[in-house]
């Protein structure tokens, strides 16, 4: 599916048009992205399997992440996870403190962990997963840039990550992004993963085994094909490697662009597509009072440059210096497209302001921080209440593309495990130990029927203290103690005693362990209940044991 290149001209051209201007002479909707780099041609069968790779959360080594995990088409091809008032969102910032003004509202990644499927325990954030220090980009419309992530570290030159040969020359922004989150520690990967383990992961796994509600034409492409099966359709043999990968995921996603919204129909010349009010914003919006349209310019509603906008000081996050080692560029984010931008919930790379009303008083107000390399046009505005709801009615619903709102056409998709209702859930209370401290159950791993690392873990023990955990096919409501201890597992014939070791780390709350268990290949457990619970040797528990609260899962396939 080639494109002509020249339509890749017009719309990445900066526009800076006077109200009565734009009503004249409007940009022209948009349209296809640039085209795909020669040497990865998009067809068909590599759009989907990009597509199921993207969607697949056994890519990661916990199997809990995926691409899309931040990349949900509702909420704009971010992260809905980023949203204030939702918990485990929150990374402590330059100053490494939570509870501070420049903590930001990231994305939820990994359970730090080892090769070996144990959990490590990170000293900012436990065994509960890492989050990122910086909000997710949009995955909509990402096929647009020349250059990705919020400091454009991924260009168009595409790296094979294994072999370090040049692959895809130029325009390749999407293959280049595509391959970092995969071994980042703190995104999708263990410590120090390698691209081998990553390519024995896909090898081994049954597409979007995780997966529900997966589109029927879906499914029907894969037809109960291994991943090797569907690479042999796609690139002619059945190797899977990183830049196979990249190039799938990247066909994929030059197919996620929103030109449905109605400013589209407006610049197709349809007068009647904004209401009155979202017409007085676009008329503040392309104001030289406001000059919104310099940097969100043209039917993207950006120039794909850099700018520090005084969100936060310019050296708690280099942004664009850290690529260019340009002093200009120290603090420099990438300016994101408008297009959904109602949907894309918190806003800035910090995910720091939480709706839109809240971005324009920043902007109106000229920022909040200042830095030589300020934009000058981040300066006070004095945008009356009547413009400022006017700008905030233009931003909503005019820019938004009501498919991918609703997840239709090219953005629909699968229902991931950790929103399918299967993730453990815990019951029970735990069994306080010495100093008062509560074993913490850390319990995320999917339950599929033959899963070689259901990982368990325990935090806020009693450090040297020794820790078992026991797996069960039944509860046991009563809670009858286990040497003192709660223990709500029935101990039945099917129970499993897993004598893990003593608790890493010294003294009470200190101590943290984790089990990556492996669970049968029997089909027949489709269906059955697991339970498990942790219990730590600690004199101080009034017992011999504390315990964490336990965990009820069902078993999958």
């Amino acid at each position: 599916m080639q494109r002509n290149a020249s339509l890749s001209i017009a719309f990445l051209t900066p526009l800076f048009l006077g109200a009565s201007a734009l009503a004249q002479n409007p940009p022209p909707p948009l349209g296809p992205p640039p085209p795909p780099p020669p040497a990865n041609p998009t067809t068909a069968a590599k759009v989907s399997l990009g597509a199921l790779l993207f969607w697949d959360e056994q890519l990661s080594s916990t199997k809990t992440m995926a691409c899309a995990t931040c990349h949900i088409p509702e909420r704009g091809g971010s992260d809905p996870r980023s949203a204030f008032g939702l918990s485990g969102n929150i990374h402590p910032g330059f100053d490494g403190l939570f509870g501070t003004p420049d903590d930001a509202h990231g994305s939820p990644g990994v359970v730090q962990s080892n090769a070996n499927a144990r959990y490590q325990r990170s000293p900012v954030f436990g065994l509960s997963p890492q989050v990122t220090p910086r909000k997710s980009p949009s995955a909509v419309n990402a096929a647009y840039a020349p250059v990705l992530f919020w400091d454009g570290r991924a260009g168009g030159t595409f790296v094979d990550p294994q072999t370090n040969q040049v692959v895809l020359q130029q325009g390749a922004a999407l293959e280049s992004q595509a391959v970092g989150p995969i071994t980042s520690s703190v995104e999708m990967g263990h410590l120090g993963r390698t691209w081998p383990e990553v390519i024995q992961r896909v090898v081994e796994s049954r597409p979007l085994a995780l997966a529900t509600n997966v589109p029927a034409s879906w499914s029907a492409f894969v037809n109960g094909r291994s991943y090797p099966q569907i690479f042999l359709e796609v690139f002619g043999t059945n190797q899977v490697n990183a830049p196979r990968i990249a190039m799938a995921i990247a066909a994929y996603e030059r197919t996620l662009f929103s030109n449905q919204a109605p400013i589209d129909a407006f610049f197709g010349g349809n007068p009647n597509a904004l209401t009155q009010l979202e017409l007085q914003g676009q008329a503040v919006f392309t104001s030289p009072q406001t000059g919104c349209a310099v940097c969100h310019a043209g039917n993207l509603f950006t120039n794909q440059s850099f700018q520090y906008v005084g969100v936060r000081p310019s050296n708690e996050d280099p942004g664009r210096f850290s690529v260019t080692g340009n002093p200009g560029d120290l603090g420099r984010m990438r300016v994101p497209s408008l297009r959904n931008v109602e949907l894309r919930a918190p806003y800035f790379h910090t995910g720091s302001m939480a709706t839109l009303e809240d971005v324009v008083d920043f902007y109106n107000r000229g920022g909040d921080f200042n830095a030589p390399n300020k934009n000058p046009l981040i300066r006070p505005l004095g945008l009356s209440p009547q413009q400022r709801a006017a700008l905030v009615a233009f931003l909503k619903r005019p820019l938004t593309d009501p498919r991918v709102a609703q997840a239709q056409g090219p953005f629909e998709h699968p229902t991931l495990y950790v929103d399918s209702g299967r993730m453990p859930t815990l019951f029970g209370a735990p069994t306080l130990g010495s100093g008062g401290f509560a074993p913490r159950m850390v319990a995320l791993s999917p339950a599929l029927v033959g899963n070689a690392t259901f990982t368990v873990g325990v935090e806020h023990g009693l450090g040297g203290g020794f820790s078992g955990l026991i797996l069960d096919a039944a509860s046991n409501p009563g809670g009858a103690p286990f040497g003192e201890a709660t223990n709500y597992l029935a101990m039945s014939s099917a129970a499993r005693i897993f004598r893990v070791g003593p608790q890493i780390g010294f003294g009470p709350g200190n101590g943290w362990q984790s089990f990556p268990v492996v669970l049968q290949s029997d089909p027949l457990l489709a269906g059955t209940e697991l339970f498990g619970q942790w219990f730590v040797r600690d004199p101080g528990s009034g017992g011999r044991f504390s315990a964490s609260a336990a965990f009820a899962t069902t078993y999958f396939q």
